[in-house]
């Protein structure tokens, strides 16, 4: 165990008390409160006792505590994305963020050679921004037809018609932000009726 999880599980106890106290709380109080026998309160606060989350969670029930609060500050999470790739299509596609509800972040490469060189205009809701890492990129949206460059970005509604393969026979990476619904299915476009 380091160090610094050893001070942080001493401070505990006195913390405890200063919480108990606050809540003008004695030790049979609490102790009624949360069936840990007063001996047991009295060794976790003087720190003769280590802290438990059985001990912790019954205590911070009682006591309107989080956890948090009586260990000492916040408990970083691990700010790592597992990254799992997903493949398809002759493309992948690796998420590059992990928050729901908000923009999503993906890298997409389409493999050299790919299948996907024919235009096929898929819409949803949204909008999304493409940022080219490597390579050519071809994009169709609505009437357009372009081919970006590394270092070039490109950003539409995704109501629009669109489409994105490479533009020649090498691979292409680059990273795509979206809204939630960009991550719904792709559906057919409807050919466009002229006329009247």
């Amino acid at each position: 165990m380091t160090d610094d999880l050893e001070e942080q599980l001493r401070a505990v106890g006195p913390r405890l008390r200063a919480l108990r106290q606050e809540k003008s709380t004695t030790l049979a109080d609490l102790s009624r409160a949360t069936g840990i026998s007063v001996s047991t309160l009295s060794r976790l606060e003087s720190g003769r006792r280590r802290p438990t989350l059985e001990l912790l969670l019954p205590i911070g029930r009682a006591l309107d505590a989080t956890v948090e609060t009586m260990i000492g500050g916040a408990i970083t999470p691990d700010p790592r994305v597992p990254l799992r790739p997903r493949r398809s299509d002759g493309q992948t596609l690796v998420p590059l963020n992990r928050q729901p509800g908000g923009i999503r972040a993906y890298r997409h490469r389409i493999d050299a050679g790919s299948t996907r060189t024919v235009p096929d205009l898929r819409t949803h809701e949204g909008y999304e921004w493409l940022y080219v890492l490597s390579g050519r990129l071809r994009l169709c949206v609505g009437d357009l037809d372009l081919v970006l460059k590394a270092g070039e970005v490109a950003e539409f509604d995704t109501r629009e018609p669109h489409w994105f393969g490479s533009a020649d026979s090498r691979a292409v990476e680059f990273l795509s932000l979206f809204g939630p619904q960009g991550e719904r299915m792709h559906v057919r476009v409807r050919p466009r009726r002229t006329g009247g």
